[in-house]
């Protein structure tokens, strides 16, 4: 069973009064529709972050230069040589 936790907000009146307005027009509560909206919009950034779509063209110009990178340059290189500054 998933654990429920509760999430607090202070909000201006007049927007918890729009999104009752909008909750009811859904027959919804205004709960399950903060939870909905927050949910899809969570994953609307999530998925903008993980995922994207090519033509054909595009996606084989993407992936033959993902196969083929270019060589390191000096700037590269030198980086690859520096010393994290977390280590000791």
């Amino acid at each position: 069973m998933d654990a429920k936790g509760s999430i607090n907000l202070r909000i201006e009146a007049q927007t918890r009064q729009l999104i009752d307005d909008a909750a009811a027009v859904l027959g919804k509560t205004r709960t399950e529709f903060m939870i909905d909206s927050a949910r899809a919009q969570a994953i609307d950034i999530l998925l903008d972050q993980r995922l994207f779509v090519l033509e054909a063209e595009r996606y084989e110009a993407f992936t033959r230069a993902l196969d083929n990178p270019p060589a390191p340059g000096p700037r590269l290189r030198d980086l690859l040589r520096r010393k994290p500054s977390w280590s000791t």
